[in-house]
């Protein structure tokens, strides 16, 4: 122990920095105190009466521990890790678990390594989760895999700290090898969740394989049941996924130190308008929450569940990540510090980061426009539709009846169904899934991405060819991205060259093209009820999350774990 700290913690000496007359929230009695904060090294030396070196009064300011983002997937916010820290730190969020599997699935072990390195060149603290399902299923094509021995050599890599979520529960449920071996690396450690409805026995041979969190909860009696069976479960608030208030009436005191906060994914548009943690406990605490629960649920809860030594509260010893603000009700971060040092104030960071590019993350877009064709060839007219959900990733199954002329489907203006294809990118092998999309509402336009979750090809969603074509001509020259396109017109686009997932460009440049893109989609028919237009097609690739999904070998039945036809009553 450096005999200086004790000094200054016992008042003999003085702090290198004493933060004066603070609201504290003491996140282990939930309770506000009213002390001074003496600061030297990066760490809380003492809370009490002190005198610094460096002294700032902070009368009629609250002070809590930096907020921690439970589990994160930060290529979603389109940009780099040293941008994204540039976004979110000023909204208070000094840590974050993150989970880089949306690159891993592009790079593998290559893109892993990036995202850690680009991570190290910000104050933020990212501590990563090894993807434990790259691909998600074995009936997709990513652009790599990792097996287990590629875990076991990145599980020693710097400030990697456990396995990301197993979104494979039906291999962990039944007992599948290859699944297990990737556990085992990670066995009495970290392992992240991923279990949309899992009940009963299912969930319990679930938590017995190792698994101890999870973030897919959409009602409050499943984060119930999971809590009971010793889970710590986060409160998801994302762009497109939006759990809070439908789970807050299972945050209940006997409950509360197994519950955390996570974004999941966001959009920086998000970030930028309405904030990133701070915005889960705002929205928590608007809808009934006591305010220092809530902080409790960012803070500590997660810094416990995660084994973060020193990380989430003010006390001596712990690190000084710290949100000051002047509303507890309404968390709006004045300045934020981190290791003692000030990093935000007043909504802008106060650090440069430098661009840390990668050849190994460009260029990722591999498919030939030649093999599209988008005119479908069925039989039968009873079709297998997906519609989309309200304020989720999760979809349903619809059988419905369309009408065929020379066998494709014919899309009636007056009905809401568009074709959706996921055309591979990564290895040129051709291969386009086909399926009928309901409830997006786009009309007389295509959009194009190559954010899809988790294997990232290329989602289109269209009602006409023409456009069809161009959006994925301007996605391939733009070596990824989102396009809309109307009329043979190009009506807004966003570049993503990183892996086709992420820009080096700024969040700023991002959210603007990210504006507009919606600006001008809302205008063809995608309706406010849709929150996110972009992330809500991202996951339609999703094969683990129900109900229906579609992958670039076809559609896919979540529930059975199989491909389907178009066609209704045929199986592949």
């Amino acid at each position: 122990m450096n005999i200086n700290l004790i000094k200054q913690a016992t008042g003999v000496s003085k702090a290198d920095l004493v933060l004066k007359n603070c609201k504290i929230v003491n996140v282990f009695t939930r309770t506000i105190e009213t002390e001074d904060i003496a600061i030297s090294n990066g760490i809380i030396v003492g809370v009490g009466k002190y005198q610094g070196n460096k002294e700032v009064d902070l009368s009629g300011f609250f002070i809590s521990p930096g907020f921690i983002d439970g589990h994160c997937h930060i290529e979603s916010s389109m940009v780099t890790p040293q941008e994204y820290a540039k976004i979110v730190i000023p909204k208070g969020t000094t840590t974050v678990i993150a989970d880089c599997h949306e690159i891993a699935n592009v790079c593998g072990k290559d893109g892993v390594k990036f995202m850690l390195d680009s991570a190290e060149k910000s104050p933020l603290d990212v501590f990563m989760m090894i993807p434990s399902c790259v691909p998600a299923t074995s009936f997709e094509t990513s652009g790599a895999t990792l097996n287990a021995k590629d875990i076991e050599e990145l599980k020693s890599l710097k400030n990697v700290i456990g396995l990301g979520e197993m979104m494979n529960y039906p291999g962990v449920i039944n007992a599948d090898k290859s699944v297990y071996d990737k556990l085992d690396v990670f066995k009495n450690q970290m392992i992240d969740g991923h279990a949309p409805e899992v009940f009963g026995n299912d969930l319990n041979a679930y938590i017995l394989a190792g698994v101890k969190t999870d973030h897919e909860c959409t009602t409050a009696l499943e984060l119930e049941d999971k809590v009971k069976r010793g889970m710590y479960i986060h409160l998801r608030e994302g762009s497109q996924t939006r759990n809070v208030i439908d789970l807050l009436p299972g945050v209940k005191d006997a409950y509360l130190s197994r519950l955390l906060f996570c974004t999941d994914d966001i959009h920086p548009n998000d970030i930028l308008k309405d904030g990133h943690i701070n915005y889960n406990i705002n929205l928590a605490i608007n809808h009934g929450l006591d305010p220092i629960k809530a902080i409790t649920m960012a803070t500590i809860n997660t810094a416990n569940c995660y084994n973060l030594e020193y990380y989430g509260a003010i006390a001596p010893g712990y690190f000084a990540d710290l949100v000051i603000f002047e509303d507890l009700n309404n968390i709006q971060p004045k300045y934020v510090y981190k290791k003692g040092e000030m990093v935000a104030y007043d909504n802008k960071p106060l650090f440069e980061t430098q661009k840390h590019i990668d050849e190994s993350t460009l260029n990722t877009i591999n498919f030939d426009i030649n093999n599209f064709k988008f005119k479908y060839d069925l039989k039968f007219d009873m079709v297998n539709i997906i519609k989309l959900v309200k304020n989720n990733i999760i979809t349903r199954l619809s059988v419905e009846e369309v009408k065929l002329i020379d066998g494709d489907v014919l899309l009636d203006k007056d009905r809401d169904l568009l074709k959706l294809f996921i055309i591979e990118r990564h290895h040129n092998t051709g291969n386009i899934g086909k399926a009928l999309l309901s409830g997006y509402g786009l009309k007389n336009a295509a959009i194009a991405l190559s954010i899809a979750h988790d294997s990232h090809n290329i989602v289109l969603v269209s009602d006409n060819e023409t456009d069809s074509l161009v959006a994925l001509k301007k996605i391939k020259e733009m070596t990824g991205g989102i396009v809309l396109v109307s009329k043979g017109k190009i009506l807004g686009s966003l570049q993503l060259e990183v892996g086709g997932i992420m820009t080096n460009g700024s969040a700023i440049k991002v959210r603007d093209d990210l504006e507009n893109l919606e600006k001008q989609i809302r205008n063809l028919g995608v309706s406010e009820e849709i929150v996110d237009p972009f992330l809500s097609l991202a996951f339609l690739s999703l094969p683990v999350v129900p109900e229906i999904k579609v992958t670039d070998l076809g559609l896919f039945d979540v529930r059975n774990f199989k491909l389907i036809t178009l066609e209704a009553g045929d199986t592949q």
